[in-house]
């Protein structure tokens, strides 16, 4: 994995997360499950994040008897959690936005291109 991808990764975890909460309550190795799949994130990730998101007032918690062991801690987002998913999300479509304009074209650009200067005129 590249320097820029783990990065990336660590900047968007707590926006991933409240998106998913934002949808429905769920627990935290369910959460971790999700973004496995979808960002390729570790389960040992979700936990210390749990917590310091839920310090930062973001979810709160509660437990839930489970059909198969003991009761599990639900996370749910908070008013606070769902007021910073909409500031972060406005922040990331305006962030990935200039960044798509940066590299439109960049692809195609011969990789030895020299940057164009100006022609001095001849016209005197």
């Amino acid at each position: 994995m590249s320097e820029i991808e783990v990065q990336l990764k660590k900047g968007v975890l707590g926006l991933c997360v409240l998106a998913l909460l934002s949808r429905g309550d769920s627990y935290a190795y369910e959460i971790a499950s999700r973004m496995a799949a979808a960002v390729d994130m570790g389960e040992g990730t979700i936990y210390p994040l749990m917590r310091r998101m839920q310090s930062d007032g973001l979810v709160a918690t509660y437990l839930e008897e489970s059909p198969s062991g003991p009761p599990r801690k639900y996370y749910r987002i908070t008013e606070t959690g769902r007021s910073r998913l909409a500031e972060q999300v406005e922040e990331w479509r305006g962030f990935t936005a200039a960044v798509d304009g940066l590299l439109d074209g960049a692809a195609d650009a011969p990789s030895n291109a020299a940057p164009k200067t100006e022609e001095p005129s001849h016209d005197a």
